[in-house]
């Protein structure tokens, strides 16, 4: 009988052998030294291509060209006509004068503020809950810091407005001064009253110094003694004050 030879087939082919990892080698130092500086030179060229952009010779001079000619401007000094430098001077001093005003202006404010904050608090001062008078001595106890702070008020008050010079200001605070003082309150024994009396002599004292140095226009004049004749209503002291405004007048008249 023949020998019949039959050609087996392997199941499962067997794969190709696959090449090495290169993550799984181990490299040299000096492999992975210069794979170190070549990404360094190539992440600095990058930057330079990105921060920097590439410009030409003739751009290059030009940008050198404009950048000296603006430090030259910047040296050489501005020249101003004579007519600019009238302007110039007149706008400053302008400025000045306004902001003086606001200054004077907020200053007496800020003392008419003070004045009524030091009689508000002379009232809230008085107990009015009591049966009996309150403008007996107990209640004047109470009340005598606030009307000693009311006093020292009139006279800083007016002297500061006095040393500025600002007249009109200094009329100004004397007549509001004295409104608030007729506010203030009557008390039952007279010499308690005295304080009060001594808050009209200063501010008639303010207000004769104001009008021995200032001269006002007759318009205004004329207000003003409308006003020092109210005043002299609440209290006499203010008769030298209504007497030398209308000297005034008359010679401003002649």
């Amino acid at each position: 009988m023949a020998n019949v030879c039959f050609e087996r087939r392997a199941l499962v082919e067997i794969p190709e052998p696959q090449p090495k990892i290169a993550g799984r080698l181990r490299r040299s130092y000096m492999d992975v030294l210069s794979t170190r500086v070549g990404s360094l030179q190539n992440s600095a060229a990058s930057l330079t291509r990105k921060g920097r952009p590439l410009v030409s010779c003739s751009q290059r001079q030009w940008a050198d060209e404009s950048d000296s000619r603006e430090e030259e401007e910047e040296k050489t000094p501005t020249v101003l006509s004579s007519q600019q430098l009238v302007q110039l001077l007149s706008s400053l001093i302008l400025l000045e004068q306004k902001q003086k005003c606001t200054d004077d202006s907020s200053k007496l404010k800020l003392l008419l503020e003070d004045l009524l904050q030091k009689k508000a608090s002379v009232h809230r001062s008085i107990p009015y809950s009591r049966l009996g008078s309150n403008r007996d001595a107990h209640c004047y106890r109470k009340a005598y810091p606030h009307l000693l702070a009311f006093k020292r008020s009139c006279q800083e008050g007016g002297q500061t407005l006095v040393r500025c010079g600002d007249w009109e200001s200094v009329l100004e605070f004397a007549l509001a001064g004295w409104r608030c003082t007729s506010e203030l309150p009557h008390w039952d024994t007279a010499s308690h009253n005295e304080l009060r009396e001594h808050c009209y002599a200063t501010l008639a004292k303010h207000c004769s110094t104001a009008l021995r140095h200032h001269q006002p226009a007759p318009s205004k004049a004329r207000e003003i003694l409308r006003r020092l004749k109210m005043a002299q209503g609440h209290n006499q002291q203010m008769s030298s004050c209504v007497e030398e405004l209308k000297q005034l007048l008359k010679d401003l008249k002649h």
